[in-house]
Formats: structure tokens, C-alpha cells, sequence
């Protein structure tokens, strides 16, 4: 058997996904605290729904242009300076909770969408960026293995970060929660920086940006099997993700307050660590169409069981469920991205997968903001896991490719 830590080996990628690791769990405290925060302002579902709207709207702007540059520039640079600003807004969030909060209390919750939507700027730079610069760290035999183990880091973070930024927020208040998001972002930025240069792979050809990010869309779009994936996940994560409403569960649903959010909001990572550690010592070597589509059906099943479910602990085991499933989608796109891929694309072709997969967590939560004022909180929830079936009857009927692909290499 091949060895399952080959890749956590490597010192460079070590500080990479310890980096990795520092930076979701900011993020993921971050989430919390301000979903909560700004449902205890607001009181609408559509206000959490905006929150991941001013996100997405300034990430997917830049997203082609960031994959172009990712492609053009040395990538760490890129790194260093979206983790900067980065720590510069969860440094604004933590100043607008001083004073007991005054400053939000004048304005509202305008400040605060503001700071997501520079932060949506800097996530818009940073995925292409950490896309391609991970497999410039390992050996090309060792993809798999690191595009495991980075997830496993992944999930295991958003197992921790909710949980934490839970506990902080409903034991020590929100000070001490952005308090702690801003300290994990700059220890990301520190382990960021000792991870040495690697060189641009040579430039493609093609003259002037313009031509550059059509070439990388063209690629995405002139194969059947990245496009097929791509497609997949964006449909099942827009409608078939009910994280967004998680406080409206947790507080209105389910009744288990800011502490039982927190568990809700962990509860696909430990699902998502639990497949993710398996995966590690029992790769998938075939028939990696199929299981990517079953996977995803399984998602939007467990989502259908979570909306309908009135019971605290079943609704965690469902969203545990739902993890398990996820992780598996996501560990078998990224190799085949990482593999069809040639090295000089990656930046673009991930910009690609960003606008489409990345993003749509956001428009995601936007969606569900909209549908749950529509149509209420469970309904949408129902509704979402429905479309999510449908998508993948779909996908595997068209995509006759990807739903017979056995393996990469």
C-alpha cells in the first residue's frame, strides 16, 4: 500500500496546510459570529442570505482575472498580500464591537456587509493562488495524497472553527470571538511567509489578459469531465446547502441556542474528516464518475432528512451524513482538475471552478436566505435537496463522459 502521509512529509507542505488550517478556522469563527450577530440585529432570514451575496458578488468579479494572475505571478505574493487584507478586515470587525458595540448600534449592519465584501475581493484573489501553488510543493504522484490531506486539514477545521467560535461568542462575548479570528489569520499569514518561492511554470502563449482567461475558460468548457464536476457541484451546493439558515434552526427550529449552532455548523466537517482519514489510507482508484454522482445524490438526501427533521441530535447525524458525502465530491473533482489540468492553466482553470463552485456557497446562502423568506425556513431546505437530486439525474445523463470515467493519472 502507498503511503498514506507521503505528502504531510514534505516541510513546505506541512506550513501550507498548517496555514490552511489557521486560516479556516478564522474564517469559519468569523461566519458564525457574524451570521449570529446579524440575525440578532435584523431578525430576517434574507439578511443572512445578503451576507453571502456581498461575498460572492466581489469574488466572482475578480475571479478570472485573479486566476490569469495567479498564472503570470509568482503565487506566494498573491498569498501574502490577500491574507493582509485579510487581517485588515477581521481587525474592522473586532473595532466595531469596542465601546459595547456602539458604532454598529449608529449604523446598522452596513459596516459589517461592507467588511464581507472587501474580504469577497480577497478570497477572489487567494483560491487561484492556493489552487496552484499547492501542487508546486508536492511531486505530481503525490496529488492525491496532498489534495487529501489538505482537505482532511479543511474539514477538520470547519469541525473546530464553529465549535469555537460558538463558545467564544456565547461564553466570553464577540470581542473575544473576532478577537481570536484576527490572531488565527495573522498565524496564518506568518506560516504563509516561511514556505519558500517556487517559480512560474512557463507562460502559455497566448498574447494580451483577454486571451489568456478565454483560453482558460475554453479549456474548462472544451472538457467534458472538468465541466461535467464543475457543473455538478455548483448546482448541488446553490441549492442544496442549508447552512446559511443554520441559525434559524438553531434558534427558532431545533431551540438549542448559540452552543447548538455551533455543533450544527461542525457537524458536516466531522463527517467530511471522518470520510477524509479513510480516503487517506483507501484511495479511490475507479469508478470515480459514478462515485462522485452518487455522492452528491446523497447530499441532497440528507438535506431533504435535515429540513424535515424536528429532532437536535438526528439533525446533526444528517449533516454529519451530509459531510461524508461531500467530502468524497470534493476530493474526486480536485484530482480531476488537478490532473487534466496542465501546470501553466491552473490558475485560471481554478478561477473557473471558483466562479462556479466557490462562489456558490455564497449565492448559495443567498438563495436560501430568498427561498426560506418565500417559501419558509423548512420548505426551502426540502425544496433545495429536491433540485439537488434533480441535478444529478441530470449531469449523469448529459455528462456520458464523466459518468464513465474510471480514473486519472
Amino acid at each position: 500500500m502507498s503511503n498514506p502521509y507521503a505528502a504531510v512529509q514534505v516541510r513546505d507542505f506541512q506550513l501550507f496546510i498548517v496555514s490552511r488550517l489557521f486560516i479556516t478556522l478564522a474564517i469559519l469563527i468569523q461566519a458564525v459570529v457574524v451570521g449570529w450577530q446579524v440575525y440578532e440585529i435584523t431578525k430576517d432570514p434574507l439578511s443572512l442570505g445578503l451576507i453571502g451575496l456581498a461575498e460572492a458578488i466581489p469574488a466572482i468579479a475578480v475571479s478570472l482575472y485573479a486566476g490569469h494572475l495567479a498564472d503570470v505571478m509568482e503565487r506566494k505574493k498573491i498569498i501574502l498580500f490577500c491574507v493582509a487584507t485579510l487581517i485588515f478586515c477581521a481587525a474592522a470587525l473586532l473595532f466595531f464591537t469596542f465601546h459595547a458595540g456602539a458604532f454598529i448600534s449608529q449604523h446598522g449592519v452596513f459596516p459589517i456587509y461592507t467588511v464581507i465584501f472587501v474580504s469577497g475581493l480577497a478570497r477572489g484573489f487567494l483560491t487561484p493562488a492556493n489552487f496552484s501553488f499547492m501542487p508546486q510543493l508536492v511531486d505530481r504522484e503525490l496529488y492525491q495524497n496532498a489534495i487529501t490531506w489538505n482537505s482532511t486539514v479543511w474539514e477538520g477545521a470547519t469541525v473546530v472553527g464553529p465549535v469555537i467560535g460558538g463558545l467564544l461568542y456565547g461564553a466570553y462575548g464577540i470581542t473575544a470571538a473576532y478577537s481570536a479570528d484576527v490572531l488565527l489569520i495573522i498565524a496564518a499569514f506568518i506560516c504563509y511567509a516561511r514556505i519558500p518561492n517556487r517559480k512560474l511554470p512557463p507562460v502559455t502563449e497566448e498574447h494580451g489578459i483577454w486571451e489568456k482567461i478565454k483560453a482558460g475558460v475554453q479549456f474548462v468548457f472544451g472538457n467534458q469531465i472538468i465541466l461535467g464536476a464543475i457543473t455538478l457541484d455548483l448546482f448541488a451546493v446553490l441549492f442544496g446547502g442549508a447552512v446559511a439558515l443554520l441559525p434559524i434552526f438553531a434558534k427558532d427550529i431545533l431551540a438549542v441556542g448559540k452552543e447548538g449552532f455551533g455543533l450544527l455548523r461542525a457537524a458536516p466537517g466531522i463527517g467530511a474528516v471522518a470520510m477524509a482519514i479513510y480516503i487517506t489510507r483507501h484511495p479511490i482508484k475507479k469508478n470515480m464518475g459514478k462515485v462522485l454522482l452518487w455522492c452528491v445524490a446523497g447530499f441532497g438526501v440528507c438535506m431533504i432528512g435535515f429540513g424535515l427533521s424536528k429532532i437536535f441530535w438526528l439533525s446533526v447525524g444528517l449533516l454529519i451524513l451530509s459531510g461524508m458525502f461531500d467530502c468524497v465530491s470534493v476530493i474526486v473533482r480536485f484530482s480531476m482538475i488537478h490532473t487534466l489540468t496542465p501546470e501553466n492553466m491552473k490558475g485560471r482553470v481554478s478561477a473557473v471552478n471558483s466562479i462556479f463552485v466557490g462562489s456558490s456557497n455564497e449565492i448559495g446562502a443567498f438563495e436560501s436566505g430568498v427561498t426560506a423568506r418565500l417559501m419558509g425556513t423548512v420548505t426551502s431546505v426540502v425544496f433545495g435537496g429536491m433540485m439537488t437530486l434533480l441535478v444529478v439525474s441530470l449531469t449523469g445523463w448529459k455528462a456520458v463522459k464523466l459518468r464513465r470515467l474510471d480514473h486519472v493519472s
